[in-house]
């Protein structure tokens, strides 16, 4: 009896590791591992809670291998015997075998497999789980994401008038509507920031006046416009600030791209035009940079709101030549008093009292004889 009871346990031991050999891509997950590796990771995960005996699940192995073979180094597919580890199991109110779980997004909610049980459906849920968190991880910062269960959550979803799944509605201070983009997450994003940019100010111009406003333009957005005006007896007020006004409207335009804006007087920050070649074809001049590669581009056209608009597409799409800028980092710069939105005035010459000069004392060459 004793022998008898000993085979069975091992016929049971055996079907529970034979149920997904190692060389199937399945990682085999167990309490010991599972905070580890599927809660703690940043990668999507698709986990089977299954139990040996369960015939469904015998029959899920062929198909549930081929889908992580199909999804190995995009998402990760692990397998829970919940007959062993049922404390596992029960955490996720696992009652029935096979129950397939995504964890996506958000770790501590996992979605349940609603899908096909072959290789195709396992991997086309797997894949949308993962453009959805690719589509969030790029809005972090901008737009929050969120998901309802709207089978679940019957009075809120009928509230927003949602009859199809799935179904997405942005809201914005009060403001709900439909999302009419496509459903990548490519679309989803451009879509997103169309949005976001509709509701965003236009970025400020401001004038370097010390390190930290370059710094802040340059090291917190992707890229800087520098734009280095005439001086200010070259160009009074008016001049001045219809250039400011130009470069307003521009960041305007482009506000989406999170550019940073920033203005200098010719010669005020020499280090600053040396590094970027600026200076050569005289004043007004404007350059792009990328501070992150130490690349910059020069504006070589026409100052003005359509020469500048031109160059600044051209910046959007990743053209245009670029070149290195000299010393391959961010120059120092001096410090100077912001401008005070008035025109320039000449230094007063220094009037000369000639009242006490003997004209005696002057030769012939008008030189002082000693």
């Amino acid at each position: 009896m004793r022998l008898l009871v000993a085979i069975c346990i091992l016929m049971v031991g055996g079907s529970a590791t034979a149920m997904y050999s190692p060389s199937s891509g399945v990682v085999d997950l167990t309490p010991s591992n599972f905070q580890r590796e599927v809660l703690n990771g940043d990668a999507v995960w698709i986990v089977e809670f299954y139990a040996p005996w369960c015939g469904h699940c015998q029959r899920l192995v062929p198909e549930y291998t081929k889908a992580a073979q199909a999804l190995s180094g995009v998402v990760k597919v692990g397998a829970v015997n919940a007959d062993e580890h049922r404390s596992l199991g029960g955490q996720y109110g696992v009652q029935g075998f096979p129950t397939i779980k995504i964890f996506g997004l958000d770790k501590k909610k996992p979605e349940d497999f609603n899908g096909q049980r072959t290789a195709q459906g396992i991997v086309d849920v797997a894949m949308r789980a993962v453009r959805e968190k690719k589509a969030a991880t790029e809005l972090k910062g901008k737009i929050k994401m969120g998901a309802l269960d709207a089978t679940v959550h019957t009075v809120m979803a009928s509230r927003y008038g949602v009859q199809g799944y799935p179904t997405i509605k942005y809201f914005n201070k009060g403001d709900v509507g439909d999302y009419d983009g496509g459903r990548t997450a490519s679309d989803i994003v451009a879509w997103a920031d169309d949005r976001a940019a509709a509701n965003l100010p236009p970025p400020e111009v401001v004038q370097i006046t010390d390190n930290s406003v370059l710094t802040s333009a340059c090291k917190e957005h992707p890229i800087c416009i520098i734009t280095v005006l005439p001086h200010i007896l070259d160009c009074q007020s008016k001049c001045r600030n219809n250039y400011i006004e130009i470069l307003s409207r521009l960041g305007d335009k482009y506000k989406q791209k999170m550019w940073g804006w920033v203005w200098s007087e010719a010669m005020a920050q020499p280090e600053l035009e040396q590094a970027l070649d600026i200076g050569g074809f005289g004043y007004p001049a404007l350059a792009a940079l990328n501070a992150k590669k130490m690349q910059f581009a020069l504006l070589k056209g026409s100052f003005s709101e359509s020469g500048i608009n031109e160059f600044l597409r051209d910046i959007s799409y990743g053209r245009g030549r670029t070149a290195p800028v000299r010393g391959a980092e961010l120059p120092a710069i001096q410090g100077v008093e912001a401008w005070d939105g008035q025109d320039g005035v000449l230094p007063e010459e220094e009037d000369i009292d000639l009242s006490d000069v003997d004209l005696d004392d002057f030769d012939d060459q008008g030189h002082v004889e000693l």
